[in-house]
Formats: structure tokens, C-alpha cells, sequence
């Protein structure tokens, strides 16, 4: 069942990204032309703070139930100078919960702006930061950590 769910986790995360990029765009696209807030736009960003809500609920279990993950929280002095078991117990979650935080901020910033202009600023700032959060805590294989493309 693990290795299902880390599959689902690894696969899932290409959708997140497309629905990151499209809503990171779209909300400047908007934003640049002054466009209005639209319900389409409203139900996009929704959309898309739920799919890293449910990213975030599988990688949660996954981090729990990871062998190598305990190993590593066991012995904290010896992990943090291993940078795949630093990774796994340190860096990958946390920056995917601040990530998931600004997403969040950003989506329910979207009822408390008045203008149309600070809706679409809100979410391709908060949005924004949160992509380049994950793009910047995914175990890229290039990284040298040990995981490939799934």
C-alpha cells in the first residue's frame, strides 16, 4: 500500500504543478490587464488549494509511515549530515507546509480584497511563492537524491 500511495503522491504532484502554473498565470494575466475576478477564477484557485491540501494529506501519511523517515527523526545529529535522510525528515516537508501556508493565504485572502486587481495580486503573489517553494522542495532526480521522475 506504500508504494501505491508514493506513486499516487509522485504522480499527483505533475497535476499540482500544471494547476499551479495555470493559476499562477492566469491570476497575472488578469491582474495585468485589470480584468475582473471572475467566478471561474474563484473556482481555479479553490481547486487548486485543495489539491495541495490533498498533496499535503498524502505526503503527511507517507512521512509517517516512511522506515527511512524514522530512521532519520531517531538519530536527528546523524541525519542532518546525510542530505537525502536531511531531506526526507527536514527540508522536503517544510518547505511544502510554508508552500501550502502561502497557497492557503492567498486563497482566503481572495474574500477579504475589495478590488478585482488585489483578488488576482493576492493569488499570483501567495500562489507564486508557494510554486517556487515546491519546485524548490521536490526531490528532483537531478538533485541527487536518490528518486526519479515517479
Amino acid at each position: 500500500m506504500y508504494t501505491g500511495i508514493n506513486h499516487l503522491h509522485s504522480a499527483l504532484r505533475y497535476v499540482l504543478l500544471i494547476l499551479l502554473v495555470i493559476t499562477v498565470v492566469k491570476a497575472y494575466s488578469a491582474y495585468s490587464k485589470s480584468s475582473p475576478f471572475l467566478k471561474s477564477d474563484n473556482s481555479l484557485s479553490l481547486i487548486t488549494m485543495i489539491m495541495v491540501h490533498v498533496q499535503i494529506l498524502i505526503g503527511l501519511y507517507l512521512y509517517i509511515s516512511n522506515p527511512n523517515v524514522q530512521d532519520a527523526l531517531a538519530d536527528m545529529s546523524t541525519a542532518m549530515g546525510d542530505k537525502v535522510s536531511r531531506f526526507l525528515a527536514v527540508e522536503h516537508i517544510t518547505g511544502m507546509l510554508i508552500a501550502m501556508i502561502f497557497v492557503t493565504i492567498g486563497r482566503t485572502s481572495i474574500k477579504k480584497k475589495s478590488t478585482d486587481a488585489a483578488k488576482h495580486k493576492a493569488v499570483w503573489l501567495n500562489y507564486g511563492i508557494g510554486l517556487l517553494l515546491i519546485l524548490a522542495s521536490i526531490p528532483w532526480p537531478f538533485r541527487g537524491l536518490g528518486y526519479g521522475w515517479f
